[in-house]
């Protein structure tokens, strides 16, 4: 079955960065679409940076374009997420996609 597996979350001054990562496992990942969203608190879930077609075509919300990076290692089934000039707007749980398929989240705090 399609297993994601997120990483690197933690505590980031704001202006700071941080690199987040989902490990999958269970499909084709070279094939595969796939997607950052995330849910800060007491909001919705929100979509973040989507990698398309190996890694060649990105999407990015509004929100992060030019501050958060989406990446992937297609021999290590991995997708990251650079993100930077972090705000505290940016605090959320982030979390991995795949067509129905979620990790279990990560946590991302922007605080001073």
């Amino acid at each position: 079955q399609v297993q994601l597996v997120e990483s690197g979350g933690g505590l980031v001054q704001p202006g700071g960065s941080l690199n987040i990562s989902c490990t999958a496992s269970g499909l084709t990942f070279i094939t595969t679409a796939m997607t950052w969203y995330r849910q800060g608190p007491g909001t919705e879930r929100d979509f973040v940076a989507s990698s398309f077609k190996s890694g060649t075509l990105t999407n990015y919300a509004a929100s992060v374009k030019g501050r958060f990076t989406i990446s992937r290692d297609n021999a290590k089934n991995t997708v990251y997420l650079q993100m930077s000039g972090m705000k505290p707007e940016d605090t959320a749980v982030y979390y991995c996609n795949y067509e129905q398929h979620w990790g279990q989240g990560t946590q991302v705090t922007v605080s001073s």
